[in-house]
């Protein structure tokens, strides 16, 4: 808990104050992440905010060019928060002042922890229709609302009904007619109570803590986009990957996306709604809205935007990235990749990701499609590099989670991320491969090739089909470039990146998923195919052991054999026919050896 002192008249205790509770999140992200982001985008300069409810502190921070009030339940948290804040309202929503407007209105962490049990007590409706009257005509208002189907939700090991933790003292779901079940329901009860439904993200993976914010209608819309694909694994990889669940949530969601039910599946949303101005004239601020904001790299590298342009999507720079992301030095580190954020200021590449195509295509055993995909990439690959085969920038990285194919184009998604110095183009192949082959063999997938093929086996494989001779050397040279890589990317020391190429050098198909959430269903997976690998060793074993059982039984006839014909007459008359022989010979050679001793020139006649 924070020690900084409240600064004096800052804050107002109209009644309903919680002396000794706290709402602020636990988990901080970066700059405030992409809802601080989103928030620092919709309020323009000198503009008057009401942040209601329990915010990051960050996001105040973000807001620094508007004049904040902040409504808060927790009187600890006022005092947190007060700094960063003009004024500070402590209680329930009815101690608002009730001709007090605001230009925008921030509900981010949505209406129920806006209001204080200590208080009269207004209801989901109730308190949406108080945080409506203090919007000014022409004003708008960001509200979350979590989803009771969300795919937190489907994925979580523990019931939803079954929370006991102080947070969890009220817990609603679909039966819960006083809170909005879905986005259309949400639409309607803003309608009701005058406000003009504007945009809406889906909050991803989470909605008190999102990562990534997406355009819910383009998510209905681009089902085959790369950069959604990309984003939703991305961020349910990285935030489950800690946890045990009930099943992959990246999948999941990749899955919902190409479904067209990925913003039906979010576990939140964040809608924009507006109030009309009173003059029907004035236009509408709602232009040039992100389609998707994400939080990417380590700390400190701020959110990335992606914005409507003439000719399609283009990435957009956040202020807190321009001001926080140090420009690059890649000749003043050691490590195998660095970031260069001014290399996102372009159009987004459209097109499909590439291993989501070739996923699908090794599930339909479609052999032609993984070749034709394999040559295109590695012919894009063969295309980039120098004239000493060696390829530089960002395509050294480029592997299939991060190339889009449209049509016979190929491109980097997300080209801000650069080797450091030019890598062998067989390298670069083999690493991409290899980062698909593991992801298909430790996560369970089927597949048309051997069962018995190891990762670095798989990639040879892949490389052949790609009319490439990979060999494993060139593999475990691209494992450690992959280490490396990741090294710079998590930002490990020395002994962390040697310990992590020591873990990809080990993964095997019977593993757990590789840099995935350890889902129930991927766990019995791998313990499927630990039973079969279990299962073949043991029958080698016994046909091992048979073979030599017998080969021991044949030994022991043919022993007996032996031994019955040492016995018997006619191999005691053989060796008296044959013995003389035997002498006769060795006679012949001893007299031989005499003679010709006997012929050889004596010392002192040589001299």
């Amino acid at each position: 808990m924070t020690t900084e002192t409240a600064p004096s008249g800052r804050i107002s205790l109209p009644g309903g104050e919680m002396l000794a509770w706290s709402d602020l999140p636990q988990m901080r992200l970066a700059d405030g992440g992409p809802l601080a982001a989103l928030a620092a985008r919709l309020v323009p300069s000198g503009a008057r905010v009401l942040v209601a409810g329990p915010h990051d502190p960050a996001l105040l921070d973000q807001l620094g060019h508007a004049e904040v009030t902040c409504l808060l339940r927790s009187h600890p948290d006022a005092v947190a928060l007060a700094p960063r804040a003009a004024h500070v309202v402590v209680g329930g929503p009815t101690g608002l002042p009730a001709d007090e407007t605001y230009d925008v209105v921030i509900a981010g962490a949505g209406l129920d922890p806006v209001e204080s049990v200590e208080g009269a007590r207004l209801g989901w409706d109730g308190v949406l229709a108080r945080l409506v009257a203090a919007v000014r005509p022409g004003g708008a208002l960001l509200l979350r609302l979590d989803n009771p189907l969300g795919l937190h939700r489907l994925v979580a090991t523990t019931p939803w009904y079954a929370g006991r933790d102080d947070s969890a003292w009220t817990i609603g779901g679909v039966l819960d007619r006083g809170h909005p079940a879905n986005r259309d329901q949400l639409r309607e009860r803003l309608t009701e109570v005058g406000l003009r439904p504007a945009a809406c993200w889906a909050a991803y993976p989470d909605a008190g803590s999102p990562t990534a914010l997406l355009d819910a209608d383009h998510l209905d819309r681009d089902t085959g986009s790369g950069l959604f694909d990309a984003v939703l694994h991305g961020a349910c990889a990285g935030d489950f990957t800690s946890d045990t669940v009930l099943q992959d949530p990246a999948r999941l969601a990749v899955d919902a996306l190409h479904a067209g039910r990925a913003a039906d599946l979010a576990p939140g949303w964040l809608v924009l709604a507006r109030r009309p101005a009173d003059d029907p004239t004035t236009p509408a601020a709602d232009r040039d809205l992100p389609v998707a904001l994400m939080q990417t790299g380590r700390p400190g590298s701020g959110v990335l935007e992606v914005l409507h342009g003439p000719s399609g999507w283009r990435w957009g720079r956040t202020a807190a990235t321009d001001r926080d992301v140090p420009a690059a030095a890649p000749f003043a580190s050691r490590e195998a990749a660095y970031r260069d954020t001014d290399a996102l200021s372009g159009p987004v590449p459209a097109g499909r990701l590439l291993r989501t195509l070739l996923l699908d295509a090794a599930l339909r055993r479609d052999l032609a499609t993984v070749r034709t995909l394999l040559h295109g990439y590695a012919g894009w690959l063969a295309d980039q590099a120098d004239g000493d085969g060696r390829i530089a920038g960002a395509t050294a990285l480029a592997g299939t989670d991060n190339v889009v194919v449209d049509g016979g184009r190929h491109a980097v998604l997300d080209p801000s991320w650069r080797a450091t110095s030019p890598l062998p183009a067989d390298v670069v192949l083999a690493r991409g491969l290899w980062r698909f082959a593991a992801g298909l063999l430790t996560g369970g997938y089927a597949h048309p090739w051997s069962s018995t093929l190891d990762v670095a086996g798989l990639t040879v494989v892949l490389g052949g089909l790609a009319g490439h001779d990979l060999d494993r050397p060139t593999v475990t040279e691209a494992v450690e470039t992959e280490a490396a890589v990741a090294a710079a990317l998590h930002g490990l020391d020395v002994d962390g990146t040697v310990d992590l190429a020591a873990e990809l050098h080990a993964i095997a198909p019977t593993d757990p998923p590789v840099g995935a959430a350890r889902g129930y269903q991927q766990l019995r997976e791998a313990w499927l195919r630990q039973r079969e690998e279990l299962a073949r060793l043991a029958a080698l074993t016994a046909w091992t052991e048979e073979l030599l059982t017998s080969r021991e039984r044949a030994l022991r006839r043919a022993e007996t054999t032996i031994g019955l014909l040492s016995g018997s007459l006619s191999y005691r008359v053989g060796r008296l026919a044959i013995t003389p022989a035997r002498l006769a010979k060795r006679g012949a050679r001893a007299a031989k050896r005499r003679a010709t001793a006997a012929l050889a020139p004596k010392p002192e006649e040589q001299q």
